[in-house]
Formats: C-alpha cells, sequence, structure tokens
C-alpha cells in the first residue's frame, strides 16, 4: 500500500506582461543554485560534500518543507537522490520484510516500492536495510545486510539478482553487515571484510572464510573479478562495516578500503592490492571492529581508529607495504580527534571530525592533522550519522532525530532543529542534499527541505 505524502498548499499567481518583465530582471542578480544529484552514500565529492547552494537557512517540520513522506520502517541507509527520483532501502515493520522504494523527488509520492526479503534484522543494534543504494542514472542497485542485491531500472522492473551469502557463505559477523555498494568506471563493487571463523553460528563450515572485494557489471550482475583481502587481526577486529571510496591520483584509480586493522588501496581495474598500511592495532585487540570509512582530501586518506583511539592519515600516492611510522600524522596528542562511528567529512579544504563518544565536532587542516577549533555537539543524544558539508554550513544529525547546522569558519552552532518524533532514537541516516534540497531521513518520515 502506497503511504500518503503531506504537501504544503500551492497557490497560482496571476501573471502579467509587467510583472514578467520585472521578475525576469531579478533573476539576473539571484545566485544560480548548483543542482547537483546525490548518487552514493556520501554524496557527489565520495566525501560528505556537495557544491549545491540556496539551501533555506532554517526550517521546521512545516516551514520550508516541500513535502513529508511517512516512511513503512526505520533504517540507516542514506537517501540517493539521482534527477528526479528518491531511492531508500528500507525495512516494513508492519510485515517483517526488506523493500526497495523510489519516490518523485518534486512531491514525494511513491513511485514504486519492491519486497526485497523476508525478516528484517538478526540482533537489537540494526536491522538488514543500513546499506546505502546506489545508482548511475541508468539502474539503481540495493544491498541488504543479508546478502541479497538486486538491480532496477528507474521504472521499478529488476534487471537482476543475487545473493551473496548464497554464492560465497553467510556473512560471519557478530552484528549485522551494512557496507554500502559503491559504482565507479563501470563496476559495481562490493565489500566484505569479515571473520575468517563463523561466529554465533554465523558463517560458513566445511570452506575457508575470505574476506573479499568483488566487481560485477552493473548491467548484468556478473562477475568482473574478485579480490581476497588478507587481514592479520583476529576476532571482532576483523569486521568492517566501512564502504569501499573511490580515488584519483597519483597516475591512477584506485578502490580505498579500511578495516581488518589496516588501510589498503586496490587497482579499480582489476582489484589487485597497490598498498597497505597497517596498523593502529599493534597488539591485535580482538573486539576493534571498524566502522568509518575511509576519506580523501588535502593529499591524505584517514583511517579512523576505533574505540576512542586515534586518527591516522596517509599521504596518497602510495607504494607496497608502509610502516605505522610512515603515516603523514596522527592524532594522538589530541583525543578529542576521534572517531568511532561517523565518517569524516572533508569540506572547503580541511576535515570535519565527529567524535561520537567525547561529543565533539572539530576543524582538522589535512597538511598537519591540528585543529582548528573544536566545539561540542548539542542536546543529549549520540551522533553517529556522519556529517554533510553544503552551502557554507555543516549538516549533522543525532539519535533523537534532531538536526545541527554548524558555522564551518568556527564552528558556531547556527541551529538545532527537532525532526524526530517524540520517542525517537538510533536514527543513523546522513543527510542527503541535491537539486537546491535537504532529504533528512527520520526513523519514520524523509523530509524534503527546500526554499518555499
Amino acid at each position: 500500500m502506497k503511504m500518503p505524502v503531506t504537501l504544503l498548499p500551492t497557490v497560482r499567481p496571476r501573471f502579467t506582461p509587467g510583472l514578467l518583465a520585472l521578475v525576469g530582471s531579478l533573476l539576473l542578480l539571484v545566485p544560480t543554485v548548483r543542482a547537483a544529484d546525490w548518487a552514493h552514500w556520501r554524496g557527489p565529492n565520495y566525501n560528505g560534500s556537495t557544491d549545491e547552494t540556496g539551501l533555506p537557512d532554517a526550517w521546521s517540520k512545516t516551514e520550508n518543507v516541500a513535502w513529508a513522506a511517512p516512511l513503512p520502517g526505520s533504517s540507516a541507509a542514506t537517501p540517493i537522490i539521482h534527477g528526479d527520483h528518491v531511492f531508500l532501502a528500507s525495512t516494513d515493520e508492519a510485515h517483517d520484510t526488506l523493500l526497495a522504494l523510489a519516490l518523485d523527488r518534486q512531491t514525494g509520492r511513491e513511485l514504486w516500492r519492491r519486497v526485497v526479503g523476508e525478516g528484517m534484522s538478526r540482533d537489537r543494534m540494526s536491522n538488514y536495510a543500513a546499506c546505502s543504494p546506489v545508482t548511475d542514472g541508468t539502474r539503481v542497485i540495493f544491498l541488504y545486510g543479508n546478502g541479497k542485491t538486486v538491480a532496477y531500472d528507474f521504472a521499478g522492473k529488476e534487471l537482476w539478482a543475487r545473493d551473496l551469502c548464497a554464492e560465497y557463505g553467510e556473512f560471519a559477523f557478530n552484528w549485522t553487515y551494512a557496507a554500502s555498494p559503491l559504482l565507479d568506471g563501470g563496476r559495481l563493487i562490493y565489500q566484505v571484510l569479515q571473520r575468517d571463523v563463523p561466529v554465533n553460528g554465523r558463517g560458513r563450515s566445511g570452506a575457508p572464510i575470505e574476506s573479499y572485494l568483488l566487481a560485477v557489471d552493473p548491467a548484468t550482475g556478473k562477475n568482473l573479478w574478485k579480490q581476497v583481502r588478507p587481514s592479520d587481526a583476529v576476532a571482532e577486529s576483523r569486521e568492517g562495516f566501512t564502504s569501499p571510496i573511490p580515488f584519483s591520483g597519483a597516475g591512477r584509480e584506485e578502490i580505498l578500503v579500511v578495516g581488518g586493522d589496516c588501510l589498503t588501496g586496490h587497482d579499480a581495474a582489476t582489484g589487485a592490492e597497490l598498498w597497505r598500511w597497517g596498523t593502529w592495532n599493534p597488539r591485535r585487540i580482538g573486539h576493534w571492529r571498524l566502522v568509518p570509512s575511509p576519506v580523501a582530501g588535502g593529499g591524505v586518506i584517514l583511517a579512523c581508529a576505533p574505540k576512542r583511539e586515534p586518527i591516522f592519515a596517509i599521504k596518497a600516492g602510495a607504494k607496497g607495504n608502509l610502516e605505522v611510522s610512515d603515516a603523514a600524522w596522527t592524532t594522538e596528542d589530541n583525543r578529542d580527534l576521534t572517531s568511532d562511528v561517523p565518517t569524516p567529512l572533508f569540506y572547503q579544504g580541511d576535515f570535519f571530525i565527529l567524535n561520537d563518544l567525547g561529543k565533539r565536532l572539530a576543524r582538522v587542516d589535512p597538511a598537519t592533522g591540528k585543529p582548528k577549533w573544536i566545539v561540542p555537539t548539542p542536546g543529549r543524544a549520540k551522533y553517529e550519522a556522519s556529517p554533510t558539508g553544503a552551502d557554507g554550513r555543516i549538516f549533522l544529525m543525532n539519535f533523537a532525530g534532531e538536526v545541527v547546522t554548524v558555522n564551518p569558519e568556527d564552528g558556531t552552532i547556527l541551529q538545532v532543529i527537532p525532526m524526530g518524533e517524540e520517542r525517537d532514537d538510533r536514527t543513523r541516516s546522513s543527510i542527503a542534499i541535491a537539486h537546491g534540497r535537504i532529504f533528512i531521513r527520520t526513523n519514520s518520515h524523509l523530509y524534503c527541505v527546500a526554499q518555499p
């Protein structure tokens, strides 16, 4: 059943020739809004930023909201926007199913929904709909934490479907797999960083359990290459909830992968490992699962160690096996600069690091790792959604669905806007910005915020 959408009332103005001439002259004075898609979990630049402008300075659940679409269930997946389509991975809590959804970007009207699988979750911390979909403008691919992956065209026709767990073994995770897929260079890339032995009955038996990268043809779903990614990590530290990130530099195209106690760069065409740096875990502690994805900017690539441990910056263009001392800088001398869950943002030439355990946001120089400012995050709720940068602001959202905007120049808190419901918790979808609109996903609604 399609869900109703709340729309603002529409007023139809009457135009005269004189008024049209006046409007035309005034439009010459209005800054142009940069319209871009948000086709990947971390946006058009793969770092949480976009060049979008013309966003509203303030809003509420009723003010400057173009539409609000109710959702059938919660999910940590980020909305994906291309042209006039919004794509969402979702749960359906009433029917205990997993859904692929498409909405009209202009109105929020549901265009289609497809049931992908039965059963929503296996642990209390998350559900199978945490992976964000990805699109190349022709097709959209969904992936779920139970291994189901399916491609649709924009009209909702299924193009192909696979089950990674049926083919390569059930994911060997203590919690729930949540890596978002990547479309890059005509290749669809999946990343599975898992344990090498079953855990709590999860993981195949009778055959080796390997961590791997898998590239397939997005048009057909057929394999292009599969690359095993070894690791010296043990137990839960082998589990990576990170996503692969593309990187261009030093005359080559790479795929960046972080997890299993190390950071690696892979040839995008073949999956072959080009370089490896590590480790932030020399004692091989066994419970250091990794959540933040890699992020590149200013000539370095960041790897965030978990559990209040430091962040490490590795110079781009590396080759071979690197030592721990080869890091360009670390934040070992400033424990405010750490991130256990959120992936840092690169925006306006700097990194913005959201410390979810210490409740801090920092602007950091990519050349030195030194903070330009550090501010506390407002409110009592935890922040796990990754920060977004656009239109001269930083956008955050916490578990309660409170959206916070921050001035990147000095860290001033500009707005704290409640968008969640009274009892909302674990709201973890990152804010997406596209075509002059802000897309805010709470546990119960998708809000489209725009200038009136």
